[in-house]
């Protein structure tokens, strides 16, 4: 069975001052979301490779196939270990309302995670479009495909979608951090990826790697990166950190902790997060 909400909002509150002790060490903080940039880009990756031949035949299975791969992004993240800007949209709020976190907190997990998703997601660009395993062939048309179709899509139309992406992806992550055991965290972690993948829907980390590939081959340009994110980044945070992480907050806790700050979730005396707290 899951914990009880209020419980898993301690371990949110818990996990979020973890968080804003740990970004106090900027070179360790930014190579841990270096890590994740890199894992959701093995995703990417992952996702290109498999899905790319039933692209180039008109399959209709292809966003299906597309989806069933894509957990893996939040699998490395949640059991290796990493920080990930899209998670901490949703514990670091959960963090703020139980007052385990300043906003100053918030804002430096925030940009740090940020700052490392981008730099682990383009290095890892880079690495796969050194090896040339999507150069030229169904992958890099389909890495074409991709980049054009959100280039193509109008700014409200990305942040829409990234809200809806980010719903998802926290939800998976609250849904992980309730249940008890590895299989059934794993379980609920592909389920929500598989729905925002299959649907299509915008995750700016995700896109990191994405644009990219499609810089580095030709098919895109910063401009197109940065414009995306100029979009999806505040629509991941609406839909992870306001719909998911400060619903569940509100409904789990008193409105008296939030206004009065008299009882907080005590901060962490360790330093380990709570498994799914780490994206």
């Amino acid at each position: 069975m899951p914990i009880p909400i209020p419980d898993a909002l301690d371990d949110a509150g818990r996990a979020a001052a973890t968080k804003a002790a740990a970004v106090r060490n900027v070179p360790k903080y930014l190579v841990s979301a270096a890590l994740a940039g890199a894992y959701v880009g093995v995703a990417v990756v992952l996702l290109i490779s498999v899905s790319a031949p039933l692209f180039a035949a008109e399959s209709p299975m292809t966003k299906l196939v597309q989806g069933s791969v894509f957990g893996v992004a939040l699998t490395l993240v949640v059991f290796a270990g990493a920080e990930l800007f899209t998670g901490n949209a949703m514990t670091m709020l959960q963090g703020l309302r139980a007052g385990t976190v300043s906003r100053a907190d918030v804002a430096a997990v925030w940009g740090a995670s940020l700052v490392g998703n981008l730099v682990g997601s383009l290095g890892f660009a880079v690495i796969v479009n050194a090896g040339g395993t999507l150069n030229g062939g169904p992958g890099e048309k389909l890495v074409a495909s991709i980049v054009a179709t959100k280039n193509a899509a109008a700014g409200p139309q990305l942040f829409w979608r990234a809200v809806l992406c980010n719903l998802l992806v926290c939800l998976a992550l609250w849904m992980a951090g309730r249940v008890q055991g590895d299989v059934a965290k794993a379980v609920v972690l592909w389920w929500a990826l598989l729905a925002f993948i299959a649907s299509g829907f915008e995750h700016s980390i995700a896109n990191m790697t994405i644009f990219g590939l499609g810089i580095l081959e030709g098919h895109a340009t910063a401009a197109d990166l940065f414009r995306n994110l100029a979009w999806t980044v505040p629509g991941n945070l609406v839909g992870g950190g306001l719909l998911v992480g400060l619903t569940y907050s509100w409904i789990g806790r008193p409105s008296s902790v939030a206004a009065t700050g008299t009882t907080p979730v005590a901060a962490p005396t360790g330093v380990a997060t709570p498994e799914p707290a780490a994206a």
